[in-house]
């Protein structure tokens, strides 16, 4: 590493944690610490949505991705609009009028306090692994870096996060999330042009040696649900992201930042459609240095050879092949991917621990004192949970997958409830828990058999669908057994 590398980066890292910090004076109370008293400009609420998609495991495991395979996962930033437009229509509506602090506080309007605590502990559960997987992506190009122990860095980044994210809350973070996005897209473009015109025969090579092998594909065509086909990540896609939009409290709360409903939707329509070219950009350099090192094999050490390593490439280009100033620019765009989103998930879950537990459970009526004591010590305990889970992360093989699966599984099929509540007038309650129950089940089979069931003859008892596929039919399972409850309570009804 150069000098001028490390002053960049270092540069970086003081910078956004003084930032941050500096948001301390207007973080005296619980309406400014969760909501920044709505009155956050709409274009930093756009970008902070925008830093909330792409995190590390997009500047990262997306490139590693594309290396690997081919462009399959891309088909995931294919769905967004539909979820996009679902916000616009139906959920920033929703929300603005509920007035909540919480997404979950909805649900518990429609079916009860149990729907409540069901959403908004499978919510709880997704942040933390969430940051663990962005925590342990963050360190990966860091090692490459100094060659400092992977859980020493995971350790500190994830208590300098913590540091800006206590002391600023929500200002501190939608701020700092708008500045990172620039960042982040500023070095990813600059990298995808140095590795273009790297090549031996210049840019048009990369196109060349990636149709050769097939690098542009979006995946098989066929119907199977066993495999990551183009449909299976379509339809994941279209799910996951409708509940990120629909009950996901890092969206919800940008939300009700906002300024008014006009900028509310105008944030979430443009926040995750600026997340389609810039996945794009990742897709483009994984494939270019697939390209890059096909063309200039000697370049990559043999060990890197080995599937498993696809998400060091990246790191390992950048602080091998970059020039002087360019390495820190992307070591600090990673981190800036990375921060920005483990900071959101921080700040909303200490919201939801505020809102949908104490307030709801231990104490409605508190003061701001109290209030900000509950803040500071959830965002302290949320902080060190994620750290221990990006340290047990280590030895994940392949990132961007474990992170999706594991999205399935925490996600609960909560989209499920939402949806029921949201789009059916009356819901019969029984008929929603028998529909919850009914999915967890599904979900744990989905997720669980396959690796318990791994030989003869139990394994027939294991799922066949891929991993992608459990929100999908947790989600589906829940609705549509609480919606024909409902219908069926009404022809009883009808016949009493």
């Amino acid at each position: 590493m150069k000098v001028l590398d490390l002053i960049i980066f270092f540069s970086y890292m003081i910078g956004v944690v003084l930032f941050g910090s500096s948001f301390y004076r207007k973080n005296k109370s619980s309406a400014a610490f969760t909501l920044g008293n709505s009155a956050i400009p709409g274009w930093v609420v756009t970008m902070s949505i925008f830093a909330t998609f792409v995190s590390s495991i997009s500047f990262l495991a997306l490139p590693g991705s594309a290396y690997q395979s081919n462009w399959n996962a891309f088909v995931f930033s294919l769905s967004i609009p539909v979820a996009s437009i679902m916000a616009v229509k139906f959920f920033v509506p929703l929300y603005r009028k509920a007035n909540s602090p919480s997404a979950y506080a909805y649900l518990e309007s429609r079916f009860g306090p149990w729907a409540r605590i069901y959403a908004s502990s499978c919510y709880l559960l997704t942040q933390v692994m969430r940051m663990g997987t962005i925590l342990l992506l963050l360190a990966l190009p860091v090692n490459a870096m100094f060659g400092w122990n992977i859980v020493v860095i995971i350790v500190v980044t994830g208590l300098v996060v913590m540091v800006y994210s206590l002391l600023g809350g929500i200002q501190a973070v939608v701020w700092t999330d708008a500045i990172q996005g620039i960042i982040m897209i500023t070095g990813a473009i600059i990298c995808l042009i140095y590795i273009m015109f790297s090549m031996p025969e210049g840019p048009a090579q990369v196109f060349e040696i990636a149709n050769e092998h097939n690098k542009f594909s979006l995946g098989s065509t066929s119907l199977s649900l066993t495999e990551s086909t183009l449909w299976v990540v379509l339809i994941y896609g279209i799910f996951i992201n409708l509940q990120n939009y629909g009950i996901d409290q890092n969206y919800v709360q940008r939300y009700m930042a906002s300024k008014s409903d006009r900028e509310a939707k105008r944030s979430a329509l443009l926040g995750g459609l600026l997340y389609i070219p810039v996945s794009l950009i990742f897709f483009l350099i994984g494939t270019a240095l697939f390209s890059y090192y096909t063309a200039v094999p000697d370049a990559l050490p043999a060990e890197y050879a080995d599937s498993s390593m696809s998400d060091k490439v990246f790191p390992y280009f950048i602080v091998n092949n970059l020039p002087a100033g360019f390495t820190g620019l992307l070591i600090a765009s990673i981190f800036a991917a990375g921060m920005s989103t483990i900071s959101t998930s921080v700040n909303s879950s200490s919201t939801v621990i505020l809102t949908d537990y104490y307030q709801r459970f231990v104490k409605k009526d508190i003061n701001d004192r109290t209030s900000m004591k509950v803040l500071y010590s959830s965002s302290l305990v949320f902080s060190i949970l994620g750290i221990i889970i990006g340290v047990i992360m280590i030895n994940v093989k392949s990132i961007l997958e474990a992170w999706w699966i594991l999205a399935s599984v925490f996600s609960g099929g909560m989209l499920g409830l939402f949806l029921l509540g949201a789009f059916v007038k009356t819901v019969n309650v029984k008929g929603a828990i028998i529909g919850v129950i009914v999915g967890l089940f599904a979900i744990l089979w989905l997720s669980l058999s396959p690796m318990i069931f791994t030989e003869e003859p139990l394994i027939k008892f294991a799922s066949p669908f891929h991993g992608y596929l459990t929100i999908v039919i947790g989600t589906m399972l829940i609705f549509f057994i609480g919606f024909l409850a409902t219908i069926w309570n009404k022809k009883d009804q009808a016949t009493a």
